[in-house]
C-alpha cells in the first residue's frame, strides 16, 4: 500500500526541551483539527466521492499520517530528558502521571481524541468543504503555535506544516470545482 523510507517528510529540529511547547502541541496530534483526525477523515470520505477526484483524498490523507509523524517527533524532543519539576511546571503532571513522556491522542487542553473528530456527511461536495475547512482551522492552529515558540529551528518545521495546510485547502478547492462542473455538465442518454 506504501513505501515506507525511514525519514521524515521534513526535518525536525528543536533547540531546546520545552514541555509547555509539547503540550501545545499535542492540539496538532490528537486534536480535532489535528492531524490524526484529518488523515482519517479523508481516508474514510474517499469511499463516497467520484472516481475523479479520489486521488486528492488519497494523496492528502497519506501526507497527513506523514505529519502526525512530524508532529510525534516534535513533542518527543521537546519532552526529553524531562525532570519532575519541568513536568509540573508545564502543566503536564497529571499527563505525565497517565503516560510518563509517551505519546497519547489527546489535545492540548487534555481531552482524548474521539472518532466524533471524523466529519463525513457522504455529499462529496459537502465533505469536501468540511476539508477545506479543517485545513484552514489546521492553518490557523500552526500559526499560533509559531507565535508561541521562540524556538527557531522548532518554527521552521511548523511554518513547513502551515504551508502544507494552505495547499491542501487549495487542493480540496479545485476538487470542488471538478466536481461542480461535472454538476452542470449537460448529459445527453
Amino acid at each position: 500500500m506504501w513505501i515506507y523510507e525511514k525519514k521524515l517528510q521534513y526535518p525536525v529540529r528543536v533547540s531546546k526541551c520545552d514541555p509547555r511547547m509539547a503540550r501545545l502541541l499535542l492540539e496538532q496530534y490528537g486534536g480535532a483539527d489535528g492531524e490524526l483526525a484529518a488523515a482519517l477523515r479523508y481516508m474514510n470520505q474517499r469511499y463516497t466521492i467520484p472516481t475523479k477526484v479520489i486521488g486528492v483524498l488519497n494523496d492528502i490523507a497519506t501526507e497527513e499520517l506523514a505529519h502526525l509523524e512530524m508532529i510525534a517527533t516534535m513533542v518527543y524532543k521537546l519532552m526529553k530528558d524531562l525532570n519532575a519539576e519541568q513536568v509540573t511546571a508545564a502543566g503536564l503532571d497529571t499527563y505525565f502521571v497517565n503516560h510518563d513522556t509517551a505519546l497519547f491522542y489527546q489535545n492540548a487542553g487534555g481531552v482524548p481524541w474521539t472518532a466524533s473528530y471524523i466529519a463525513t456527511k457522504g455529499d462529496p461536495i459537502a465533505d469536501l468543504y468540511e476539508d477545506i475547512a479543517a485545513e484552514e482551522k489546521a492553518r490557523a492552529t500552526y500559526q499560533w503555535l509559531i507565535d508561541l515558540t521562540d524556538d527557531v529551528d522548532l518554527k521552521d518545521s511548523l511554518i513547513f506544516l502551515r504551508e502544507r495546510e494552505i495547499v491542501h485547502s487549495q487542493r480540496f478547492r479545485e476538487a470542488v470545482e471538478i466536481l461542480k462542473s461535472e454538476q452542470a455538465a449537460q448529459k445527453v442518454f
